[in-house]
């Protein structure tokens, strides 16, 4: 525990202690007159459709229907879940003009059916997404009642009440861009309040949360693109309504998509680094298209052979028909490091435009084993040490003794490139062992070579979980023979380990689970240890 908490900020531990003390109090005044844009919205990005009838949605890949009161809060569903339930982004989903009838029966039962403060609806983050969904969808020309504009009115009240300090990160800046939207679509000093509350904190945020290289600070792709839509509409909104963002604001976003160029696959899609799965976050493709709406020009640069994101930790190596993403970074910002993942010196590598070495993903966020497995270093493409992770992950977002990269190289001679890093994540261990890579590419082939120094005897163990999509299709002694888009890998470890094909699972997205091979190294001996992995195709 200690160190865990040793990590946080003062403000954070302050902010925890106020919210046991201090309880909301309703305002439930009626909102005031609203704001309309003086020029029209551009689109905003549209998810994929939610509602499957009046009564009956779908999120993290689980139906369910809510007819009464209780449904909204069911000890039935995991908390993300019932988070989504709240948020409302079906109003703003594909087709959802089609779907109309039903937005404003669910507006209704929300209103009458979830009073105020009680339950997950009235938790600031899923009242923050709701605030600007329901904001979105009231500005494209729906008729509004009164009664709806009173709800988000309120409701912005209580979150303008109930910031997340305690948190910071992410969910701070979701706070403040529901402040904004509400701050400019209603009128009056009450509203210019919120806008100011919202844009101080946005400012802030954006010198905290955006590294030089682009990337969000959390290191999550699946987070940076949530971060970077965010951006995308407060540029929208305040472009539609006339009020000018600070110089930089377009800046960073272009700096954020070149960056998130980077940490895709050639299928376009992000790599699981950290909490990261698909279809949560908008797609590259879906980013790029609402930025040329509002007029963002992105180049469409080219991959370099090899891009060092420095400030984020990762590497990309970009060959012919070979794409690497490593990760040698560090776990995540000290003080929130809630959706790290124990995947210090993982990669990901894409062969003939397929994914074929993968970290493994996500599909929950609840506190519970699945979760400390999936955030574990087992499920990701690097090395244990005896059995631990090379970061203590623990509890849904928990993050005790951090692993810390150091000694990050990177040679580049045309086409023969090799990088490297270490990191002391295992130095807590007896014998205080350090795992350090080296990934050499040449000709059609890679090498990966582990060294783990220190002394005593340890179970080392390599770990390259497979793609679904690959098929194993001989294995015998020391090699294996994949097959990757119709085409024959040849995968040769040496050292003085034993090789075994194991059945294991990838997570793609929440509530999903497909079964796929794992590739599986196994020393147990006395460190100094080294071992090599050569593909060649």
């Amino acid at each position: 525990m200690i160190n865990t908490i040793k990590y946080l900020k003062f403000s954070q531990i302050l902010n925890r202690v106020k919210r046991r003390l201090i309880k909301l109090t309703p305002d439930l005044l009626v909102a005031s007159s609203i704001s309309l844009p003086e020029t029209k919205l551009s689109s905003f990005i549209q998810c994929q459709e939610k509602m499957l009838n009046e009564n009956e949605l779908k999120f993290l890949n689980v139906i369910s229907s809510v007819q009464k009161q209780e449904d909204w809060n069911s000890d039935n569903h995991e908390k993300l879940w019932l988070y989504n339930l709240h948020y409302f982004d079906d109003l703003n989903g594909l087709h959802s003009k089609n779907r109309t009838a039903w937005h404003i029966n669910l507006i209704q039962r929300w209103i009458s059916e979830n009073p105020f403060g009680f339950g997950n609806g009235w938790e600031p983050y899923p009242t923050s997404l709701r605030i600007v969904n329901w904001t979105k969808w009231f500005l494209l020309n729906n008729n509004v009642r009164q009664e709806w504009l009173d709800s988000l009115a309120i409701q912005t009240r209580s979150l303008s009440q109930n910031l997340e300090y305690h948190l910071l990160g992410n969910h701070l800046f979701t706070n403040a861009k529901a402040l904004i939207f509400a701050g400019l679509f209603f009128k009056g000093e009450e509203a210019n309040n919120w806008y100011r509350t919202g844009k101080d904190i946005v400012d802030k945020e954006l010198i905290e949360q955006v590294l030089p290289d682009g990337g969000n600070f959390e290191l999550s792709p699946m987070y940076h693109s949530i971060f970077l839509e965010d951006l995308l509409d407060l540029v929208n909104v305040h472009q539609a309504y006339s009020v000018p963002l600070q110089d930089n604001f377009r800046k960073k976003i272009v700096k954020m998509i070149e960056w998130l160029k980077v940490m895709c696959h050639p299928d376009k899609e992000i790599a699981f680094f950290n909490d990261s799965a698909h279809g949560i976050a908008p797609s590259l493709e879906d980013l790029l298209s609402y930025a040329k709406r509002l007029n963002i020009e992105c180049k469409d640069s080219r991959q370099r052979n090899i891009t060092h994101l420095k400030e984020s930790g990762y590497l990309r190596l970009d060959i012919n028909d070979l794409v690497i993403i490593a990760d040698l970074a560090k776990i995540g910002p000290d003080y929130i490091p809630g959706h790290g993942h124990a995947d210090t010196l993982s990669f990901e590598m894409s062969l003939f435009g397929k994914r074929m070495f993968v970290n493994s993903g996500i599909s929950t966020y609840e506190a519970n084993n699945e979760r400390h497995k999936q955030r574990g270093t087992l499920l990701h493409s690097t090395i244990t040490v005896d059995g631990e992770n090379s970061s203590q992950v623990w509890g849904a977002f928990r993050v005790a003794r951090r692993a810390r990269p150091y000694n990050i190289k990177n040679i580049s001679k045309g086409l023969d490139i090799k990088f490297s890093a270490c990191h002391d994540g295992y130095k807590r261990l007896k014998g205080k062992p350090v795992h350090c890579r080296e990934w050499s590419v040449f000709n059609n082939s890679i090498e990966i070579e582990d060294r783990v120094t220190g002394n005593g005897k340890h179970k080392i163990r390599s770990v390259l979980p497979l793609h679904p999509e690959v098929k194993v299709s001989e294995a015998k002694e020391n090699l294996v023979y994949l097959v990757v888009s119709g085409k024959k890998i040849k995968v040769h470890f040496e050292g003085e380990g034993v090789l075994r094909v194991e059945a294991s699972h990838y997570y793609p997205e929440f509530g999903l689970s497909v079964d796929n091979k794992c590739l599986i190294y196994d020393y147990n001996g006395i460190i100094p240890f080294k071992m090599t992995v050569r593909v060649s195709w």
